[in-house]
């Protein structure tokens, strides 16, 4: 039995880092949107194991693969047994900020439970989700939506109205930024990892009854301290734009 699946990505309109917590991971509040570009992953019930394979050199084809993760977090949850043969065709960037990876294990639990005739609901969908990671859970639906915690409370919005007949444009550098890396170097920037809370709804009201242009002021991410500090080209790329009659510039997630 086989499947075929498109695995979008996202964008950040506001990420803010409101405190550390308990756990070691950062307090976070977003407003992020669902972008139709997309990730082709071909799933297959076949074989004894997880089997999985992509088009692009460099990409990890084991456990240190979101979706095989996925796959493996899955099979041990539902109680199901034989093997799943996944093919990813990457053309989301790695590094990127875009969440291409969390896209990718989110769209694998998805097609396995259609797979194995739907045996875990959406609230153990959505546990292993944010056990896997902080994106995950955002990608088990595809509308806007409020996140916080870790990124594993999900509150969808009301119509963004202000983007309505708007062009998104990507743009992204010839290298990537690791997450770890820009979470760890925002320790040197405590005025960005503890800003008040708030600041998501505030931005998805605006957007939802206010032109692009009066909103974009509440556009924010915490991390662009730290990236732009070490990455002087991503503040001079987002410069340039706003000189060029871009309406809101941001940097998405954690670069590039």
């Amino acid at each position: 039995m086989k499947l075929h699946r498109q695995s979008h990505c996202k964008i950040n309109l506001l990420l803010n880092v409101v405190g550390q917590r308990d756990d070691d991971f950062h307090e976070l509040e977003m407003l992020m949107l669902p972008v139709p570009f997309f990730d082709r992953i071909d799933f297959e019930l076949a074989g004894g194991s997880i089997e999985l394979t992509c088009n692009r050199p460099g990409i990890p084809t084991d456990s240190g693969n979101l979706a095989w993760r996925a796959a493996e977090s899955f099979a041990a949850k539902a109680g199901v047994a034989g093997g799943i043969r996944i093919h990813l065709e990457k053309t989301i960037p790695a590094e990127g900020g875009l969440g291409g990876g969390s896209g990718n294990a989110a769209a694998t639990l998805l097609a396995l439970n259609e797979l194995h005739g739907t045996p875990l609901d959406q609230a153990a969908l959505h546990e292993l989700a944010t056990e896997l990671g902080s994106d995950v859970p955002f990608f088990l639906q595809n509308q806007a939506a409020i996140a916080k915690g870790r990124g594993e409370v999900i509150k969808p919005v009301a119509q963004l109205a202000a983007l309505d007949g708007k062009s998104l444009l990507l743009i992204r550098p010839g290298f990537g930024v690791p997450t770890p890396w820009a979470y760890q170097a925002l320790a040197k920037f405590p005025g960005a990892k503890s800003r008040p809370a708030g600041q998501a709804e505030k931005l998805a009201k605006r957007l939802a009854n206010a032109p692009l242009t009066e909103a974009a002021e509440s556009f924010y991410n915490s991390l662009e301290a730290p990236v732009f500090n070490k990455f002087p080209l991503l503040k001079l790329i987002k410069q340039h734009a706003l000189t060029n009659g871009a309406e809101a510039v941001l940097m998405c997630g954690s670069g590039s």
